[in-house]
């Protein structure tokens, strides 16, 4: 078996493998949902009719060890869609081999494939690692973001 990385469309027979992904993930965040919106959220980004909502996952020696979510929507600065890269990870232990980059650089290509080129997305200041690779593959903006109290 020789060393590969793979970056795929996540798929509906994917739920058991993504599914410890989506868990460290959120856990990275110190975040949780309930599981009907686990549930729900798998259901959106692996159905290939959900046009406005899509996954890749990234595979080495045929283990899932990463995943990119990304939702399409208008935008009033633009005539095209955009594209916001809602949520990547990598398992820590797998970090390293690329995977992250490449999984951006897959959104970048599918954006690109659907007249969507602009593309973003947003992480917390504390994630040092991660915007490294983001500080060499995309733009840093000024926007800072406000949300509804809860």
């Amino acid at each position: 078996m020789t060393n590969s990385l793979t970056i795929r469309p996540l798929t509906a027979n994917d739920f058991d493998l993504w599914k410890p992904l989506w868990s460290d993930y959120l856990t990275f965040y110190k975040s949780s949902v309930p599981d009907e919106v686990t549930t729900a959220s798998f259901a959106r980004l692996s159905n290939p009719q959900c046009r406005e909502r899509g996954a890749f996952v990234a595979e080495f020696n045929e283990e899932m060890i990463g995943f990119v979510h990304y939702i399409t929507h208008a935008h009033n600065w633009h005539v095209e869609d955009v594209v916001y890269l809602q949520d990547l990870f990598v398992s820590p232990s797998q970090r390293g081999q690329g995977a992250a980059r490449k999984l951006i650089e897959q959104v970048y290509a599918q954006a690109d494939a659907n007249g969507t080129p602009t593309v973003y997305w947003l992480t917390q200041d504390f994630n040092t690692t991660a915007r490294k690779l983001y500080d060499s593959i995309g733009s840093l903006t000024p926007f800072i973001k406000y949300q509804r109290p809860l």
